[in-house]
C-alpha cells in the first residue's frame, strides 16, 4: 500500500517515513535507511510538515525522521553514522527539548538499538468529505453543438474541412445591406 501511495505522490515524505518503519519491522534495514533518507530529503529543509490539511492528523518533524534514520543505522551496525545523525537531529529539535536525543546518544555509545519513531497507530489519511465529493468526474466542455454559419450566403450546416473561398460568395448581397 505504501508503494502504491509513493508511486502516486513521490514527494510524500510521510509515505516514505511510514514505509521505512514497516521495512524496519520486516528487518529490511537497507530499504528502511533509504526510505528515511528519502523522507528527510522530501521535507525540503523544513523543520516539519503538517499533514492535517490532507486529512492525516500528524505532524512529521525532521528530528523524528533523523532519529528513525539513526535507528536503522544501528540495526546495520553503523554506530558512528548513527551518532552523527543524532547530533544532526539535535539541531532540528526545538530548543530545550533534547532529552530524548540525549538518551538516544547514550544508547548509541553503548551500542544499543533504538526504537524508531512512527505515525501513531490508528492514524489514517481521511480526506474531508467535501474534498472527496469533488472527485466525481465533471464535464467542463459540455455537450457538443452544431453551429451554423453566420455568413448570409452560406447555407451549409455541419462540420467539414475548410472549403476554398469563392470570389464574392462571402459578401452580403445588396438586399441584406438594405
Amino acid at each position: 500500500a505504501f508503494d502504491k501511495t509513493i508511486e502516486k505522490d513521490n514527494s510524500l515524505a510521510v509515505g516514505f517515513f511510514q514505509r521505512g518503519f514497516v521495512h524496519l519491522q520486516l528487518e529490511m534495514y537497507e530499504e528502511a535507511l533509504s526510505d528515511y533518507h528519502m523522507a528527510f530529503s522530501h521535507l525540503r529543509k523544513n523543520p516539519f510538515i503538517d499533514y492535517k490539511q490532507l486529512g492525516l492528523r500528524h505532524i512529521l518533524h525532521a528530528w523524528e525522521v533523523l532519529y528513525s534514520t539513526a535507528a536503522a543505522q544501528c540495526r546495520l551496525q553503523q554506530w558512528q553514522e548513527a551518532r552523527v545523525t543524532l547530533e544532526k537531529a539535535m539541531v532540528w529539535r526545538p530548543e530545550g527539548r533534547t532529552a530524548v536525543l540525549d538518551l538516544a546518544l547514550a544508547r548509541v555509545q553503548d551500542h544499543l538499538f533504538l526504537e524508531p519513531m512512527h505515525v501513531p497507530l490508528g492514524e489514517f489519511f481521511r480526506p474531508r468529505k467535501k474534498e472527496v465529493e469533488q472527485l466525481d468526474s465533471k464535464d467542463f466542455l459540455g455537450k457538443p453543438k452544431v453551429i451554423s454559419s453566420i455568413i448570409p450566403n452560406d447555407e451549409y450546416i455541419g462540420f467539414e474541412p475548410l472549403r476554398p473561398q469563392k470570389q464574392a460568395f462571402y459578401e452580403p448581397n445588396a438586399d441584406a445591406l438594405r
